[in-house]
C-alpha cells in the first residue's frame, strides 16, 4: 500500500471518537511541520505527551542550579536550551547576567578538560535528559574514574520515560493509543512497551520522524484499534531493536539507579528518576529531592496540563501573550522539543 493511499484511508476514517497521543516533542514538531493534523478525520485527535525533559524539570532544579553557580570558584555547565528555563526566581539566563558562573556546553566530556586544567575550581554539570541521554553520563562517570578527577559534580534531573506513561495510562482513560517515543525506544527497544500496551489495552507503534513515518504510526493505530488489538509494532527496524541498546542499557544500570522523581506541573512519579548508585555518590551535587513547593507556584502556566495532553497550548491563558518563546513563563515554551513552543513556531494562528 502506497502512501497516498494510506493518506486517503486515515480521512476517510467514520469509526468512534480517537485520541491518540505522540509521546516524543519532536514527533509533535514533525506533525506541525508537515501539516499531517489537517490530513485527519473529525474523530480522530493527536494529543502531546511528556517527551520533553526539559519541560518536566522543577522549579527547584533550577534554583539549585543557580545556587551552585553564584558559589566561589564553582562553574555551571550545560546546553543551551536549560538557560531560559524559569525557576522559582529566576533562570539560569538571568543569574548569568547577574555575574553567576553559568557556561553553555555542547558536550558533557568537555568538563574533562576544564578540569583537569582547572583542580581548584568545581564544574557542576546539569544533566538533563531521558535514557537516550543518559550513557553519556555514565560514560562520563567511568572516564572520571580512571582520570582520577575529583573536581566535576553531576546535578541530574534523568528521567524515565516507561514509568510516566504508566502513570497516564493508570491516570487518562480517554488516551486510545500511542506513537511511542522514537528517541527513547533506540535505547529502550519495542519490546520495553509489550507490558503497559497488554495490561492496559492500549497499542503502540514506534515510529521514525519524518512525515511519512508519523503518518504510517497513525494509520498502524487506527487499524489495530478497528481490529480490537493492542499490540506493540516497531515501524521504527532501521533504528528501533526490539530488546534495545544492550550495551547503553547495562552502561545506564551499572552507574544509575532509579527512584522517586518530581515531573514539573505532573508531580511525583515513582520509580521514574535516575540517581547515582552509591560508589558514585561522590559525583552528586544535590540531586535527590529536588520536588517544586505548590504554595510558591503563582503563575497561571498550564504546562502541566499540556504535557499530561489534557488541553492545548493555546487553551492556556498565558499562550502567545504573557508567553512567547522571548518572554517564556512556562517550560513548555523555552525549549525545541516544548509542546507550547512547537505550537507558537508552527500552528496557524501566525
Amino acid at each position: 500500500m502506497n502512501l497516498e493511499t494510506i493518506i486517503k484511508e486515515i480521512g476517510e476514517y467514520k469509526g468512534p471518537n480517537l485520541k491518540f497521543m505522540e509521546v516524543c516533542g519532536t514527533h509533535t514538531a514533525s506533525i506541525f511541520k508537515n501539516g499531517i493534523k489537517s490530513l485527519l478525520p473529525t474523530g480522530l485527535k493527536l494529543i502531546s505527551g511528556p517527551g520533553c525533559p526539559v519541560c518536566v524539570t522543577p522549579s527547584a532544579y533550577i534554583d539549585k542550579a543557580i545556587e551552585w553557580a553564584k558559589k566561589p570558584d564553582c562553574v555551571l555547565l550545560t546546553f543551551g536550551d536549560m538557560m531560559k528555563v524559569p525557576g522559582f526566581t529566576h533562570s539560569l539566563s538571568e543569574a548569568k547576567a547577574e555575574g553567576a558562573n553559568v557556561e553553555i556546553m555542547y558536550s558533557p566530556h568537555e568538563v574533562l578538560k576544564k578540569a583537569g586544567s582547572n583542580p581548584s575550581k568545581t564544574y557542576v554539570i546539569a544533566c538533563v535528559g531521558f535514557e537516550t541521554t543518559v550513557p553519556v553520563y555514565s560514560l562520563l562517570i567511568k572516564q572520571l574514574e580512571e582520570n582520577n578527577i575529583s573536581n566535576v559534580k553531576l546535578l541530574t534531573a534523568l528521567r524515565q520515560v516507561l514509568p510516566a506513561l504508566e502513570f497516564i495510562c493508570s491516570t487518562d482513560s480517554e488516551i486510545d493509543a500511542f506513537i511511542a517515543p522514537g528517541h527513547a525506544s533506540t535505547i529502550l527497544g519495542s519490546d520495553a512497551y509489550r507490558n503497559l500496551a497488554l495490561d492496559y489495552k492500549k497499542p503502540f507503534a514506534v515510529a521514525g520522524f519524518e512525515a511519512e513515518h508519523v503518518v504510517i504510526a497513525i494509520y498502524d493505530l487506527i487499524k489495530q484499534m478497528e481490529k480490537g488489538k493492542h499490540e506493540v509494532h516497531n515501524l521504527y527496524p532501521s533504528a528501533v531493536r526490539p530488546e534495545g541498546n544492550k550495551t547503553a542499557l547495562e552502561t545506564i544500570d551499572q552507574y544509575f539507579t532509579s527512584g522517586p522523581a518530581y515531573w514539573r506541573g505532573i508531580g511525583t512519579i515513582e520509580n521514574s528518576g535516575l540517581y547515582l548508585r552509591e560508589p558514585y555518590m561522590k559525583y552528586d551535587a544535590g540531586s535527590l529531592g529536588l520536588s517544586d513547593d505548590a504554595d510558591k507556584q503563582t503563575s497561571k502556566c498550564r504546562c502541566g496540563e499540556v504535557i499530561l495532553g489534557k488541553i492545548n497550548p493555546d487553551e492556556c491563558p498565558m499562550f502567545g501573550k504573557a508567553c512567547t518563546p522571548l518572554k517564556a513563563k512556562g517550560p513548555c515554551m523555552v525549549s525545541t522539543e516544548g509542546t507550547c513552543g512547537i505550537w507558537y513556531r508552527f500552528s496557524d494562528r501566525k
